[in-house]
């Protein structure tokens, strides 16, 4: 028999282990409901995700920033339905961002009034009402969401006149040479673009924030040039964008501005390093740290673009400008074959000026105007166009072009483009390893751990 002070001892032991575990039980779900607690009044949000999907970007909050009364957004989808909830998800951040949202969720086919009040044509559209004014979304995404609350937030749109009726590029249009996908950036942006037929009007119309205004096909009547004279007496903004060959009627224009265009095409060396086959293509790589491109880094394709010289009028001031690389000229002759640069027939080496910062100060500006006015001249029209928009840098560019012009008052960053998701793809080794560590490596360990356990609680009796 064992000593009676030897049988205490084992019974004290078991029930100390009993008692530890009974503590450690207590412990356990008190530390879960304390943690529930302050989860409830304190949330808290990490995104592990590569790409921060399910986290709103900087220029997002930057337009949630300037509101400065509640939001709404009216769902027109069931709340209980996949597509209401992947909807729910995508409206998360925006909550967690704005406490004061009020989401509401209502089936189209059982409210049609409310539905057809909002102008609802999909199940699944978003109605943004902001201070008395509301949008419909026709997308759904952080980029669409983010520039509607912009748009909501301005009280008046400004004007854009694109000049059209001669051949020009059109800002509807959706061939490659046309400007359609730039004017939806427009649209995005709170601007309203509208074309402009100078045959029709005899003037630019006075409360337009910016004229857009590219080469013509078709030669001007006098008096339509004239009116683009006017426009910029009284201290209007423009943008020019110009293409090799004749001016067709804006020659006063460019009198006007002293603007002295160098003879040929650039042609640059640098456009092979970005997979491009010909060489007819500028390439802006090096940007001033200005208000003009200060912040750009990716490169900007401009095709067949003209170079400048650096002159101005007098009264006018050369702000800024872009030029191309050391690898650049203008060519004058035939682009085939291999080319080099002749001097004899005036091919300058780079860097070239292919883009034109103009600023005037104006000693009476008109009641509204600002007094500071602006002109950008770009020796190309294509870069912005529809086949080439989304080239490298070229958006950027274009967007900060028109933050420059209009002083960024009215132009806010939006958030990029939503992008596909790049694809997972493994190889044969990678296949085989993550196979093999699922069916054994992974197995091994968990049973190495529990054995590990038995044994040091063996130990321990």
């Amino acid at each position: 028999m064992k000593p009676l002070s030897d049988t205490l001892r084992n019974r004290l032991r078991r029930l100390e282990r009993q008692l530890a575990d009974g503590l450690f039980v207590v412990l356990l779900l008190a530390l879960a409901i304390s943690a529930g607690w302050l989860v409830a009044r304190h949330d808290r949000y990490w995104d592990w995700t590569a790409g921060a999907s399910n986290t709103l970007t900087r220029e997002s909050l930057a337009i949630l920033d300037r509101l400065e009364a509640p939001l709404r957004a009216t769902v027109f989808a069931a709340a209980e339905t996949p597509l209401g909830k992947a909807i729910e998800r995508l409206l998360a951040p925006y909550s967690r961002a704005l406490p004061d949202l009020r989401i509401d969720y209502l089936d189209p086919q059982r409210f049609p009034e409310q539905a057809r009040d909002a102008d609802v044509s999909l199940v699944g559209q978003i109605l943004l009402e902001y201070r008395g004014r509301r949008e419909t979304l026709n997308e759904l995404n952080e980029r669409a969401i983010s520039a509607t609350i912009s748009r909501l937030f301005e009280t008046r749109a400004p004007w854009v006149a694109v000049i059209e009726g001669h051949g020009e590029r059109a800002i509807l249009g959706e061939s490659g040479a046309d400007l359609g996908r730039f004017g939806q950036e427009l649209r995005e942006q709170g601007y309203l673009a509208r074309p402009l037929d100078l045959a029709l009007l005899k003037d630019v119309p006075d409360n337009t924030r910016l004229v857009v205004l590219s080469t013509p096909t078709i030669p001007l009547f006098p008096g339509e040039s004239e009116g683009l004279n006017r426009y910029l007496d009284r201290g209007g903004n423009l943008l020019w964008l110009l293409d090799p060959g004749p001016l067709n009627g804006l020659e006063p224009l460019a009198e006007q501005l002293s603007l002295s265009i160098l003879p040929g095409v650039v042609v640059d060396a640098a456009a092979a390093g970005l997979g491009v086959d010909t060489p007819t293509v500028a390439v802006i790589a090096d940007y001033p740290d200005d208000a003009l491109a200060g912040g750009l880094s990716e490169p900007a394709l401009l095709p067949g673009s003209l170079a400048f010289e650096t002159q101005v009028a007098p009264g006018w001031t050369l702000a800024s400008y872009l030029a191309t690389g050391a690898q650049s000229w203008n060519e004058t002759g035939r682009v085939e074959g291999k080319i080099d640069r002749d001097e004899v027939v005036g091919e300058r080496p780079g860097p070239l000026p292919v883009v034109l910062a103009l600023t005037r100060t104006l000693p009476e500006p008109e009641a509204g105007a600002d007094r500071e006015q602006r002109v950008l001249v770009v020796g190309d029209g294509d870069f912005i166009g529809n086949a080439q928009l989304g080239s490298h840098g070229n958006r950027a560019l274009g967007i900060r072009m028109l933050r420059w012009l209009s002083r960024g008052e009215a132009l806010l960053e939006l958030p990029p483009p939503p992008s596909a998701a790049a694809p997972l793809i493994l190889d044969d080794n990678r296949r085989m390893l993550l196979g093999l560590g699922a069916l054994f490596l992974l197995p091994g360990l968990f049973l190495s751990i529990g054995l590990a356990v038995r044994w040091q609680r063996w130990r321990g009796r």
